[in-house]
């Protein structure tokens, strides 16, 4: 049999790899088609997303043979770019159906640990995962991949920084180069809230990028660097895919995902 190099890719494997594995857990990355900047792909959330989807199956598959990454869902909640042509927009509520039915038909298959890779700060899976596990008998973690590394990311990016910025395109310098135009990026200026609780962050409300500024940017004055965004994809790769291998080795007992005497580190 030839080497075992695509069984953890859903995408690339076949029946004859599957049916030899167990898998324990299945990735689901989704992220989103719309304006970052003038000088990024609208697809930059899928490329990103699927990236770090893959890259840490593939790590994690060299500990625990039993994981699975499905393709990415490129499409997510997109309302608030609307303005910005084509934007394509579906509601959390089509999001979440379609997700549910993905989670139906791993579970149909042994699948019960579910870990839903976020790439896009529209989608929010947390009210799906609490919902479909009191219905089905799965657990679901949700991570926003672009957090992982949040205690060193506004020392690398700057503070501030949030959309079609420095993070993702220092990211792009490093997966898609030839896809990077910088002598078209707008500066990602944005006008703060005019209300002290939403500049604090204890309130919350949607943006419309449209009144950020022409570009569809949140950016911070940091310039962006392909060493800094090779570093960061780095981090979020390691502590995603250790988190991948734990996870596939813990047995679903009936205090998961809490410890119990005998599973404390």
């Amino acid at each position: 049999m030839a080497e075992d190099t695509s069984a953890w890719d859903l995408k690339y494997t076949n029946l004859d790899r599957i049916r030899q594995h167990r898998y324990e857990v299945a990735v689901i990355p989704v992220g989103a088609v719309e304006a970052h900047n003038h000088h990024l792909p609208e697809g930059m959330d899928v490329i990103h997303t699927e990236y770090v989807a893959r890259e840490s199956c593939r790590r994690a598959w060299e500990q625990s043979q039993s994981i699975i990454c499905l393709p990415a869902i490129p499409f997510g909640v997109d309302c608030n770019l609307l303005a910005f042509p084509l934007t394509i927009h579906v509601s959390q509520k089509t999001l979440d159906a379609y997700l549910t039915e993905i989670i139906q038909s791993l579970r149909k298959h042994g699948l019960r640990k579910i870990v839903i890779l976020n790439g896009h700060g529209g989608n929010d899976f947390k009210p799906l995962a609490r919902q479909i596990q009191y219905e089905l008998d799965v657990h679901v973690f949700v991570c926003d991949w672009w957090k992982v590394g949040k205690e060193i990311y506004d020392t690398l990016f700057g503070k501030g920084d949030d959309h079609g910025g420095a993070m993702e395109t220092s990211a792009a310098m490093v997966l898609c180069p030839e896809c990077v135009e910088l002598d078209k990026a707008g500066p990602g200026t944005t006008p703060p809230f005019r209300f002290e609780a939403l500049r604090q962050g204890w309130i919350y409300t949607s943006r419309d990028f449209s009144k950020l500024n022409d570009h569809c940017s949140a950016s911070s004055n940091v310039a962006p660097d392909a060493d800094k965004g090779r570093q960061y994809l780095e981090l979020v790769c390691g502590r995603i895919s250790r988190f991948l291998a734990e996870l596939a080795a813990s047995p679903i007992d009936t205090a998961f995902p809490l410890q119990t005497d005998s599973n404390t580190p």
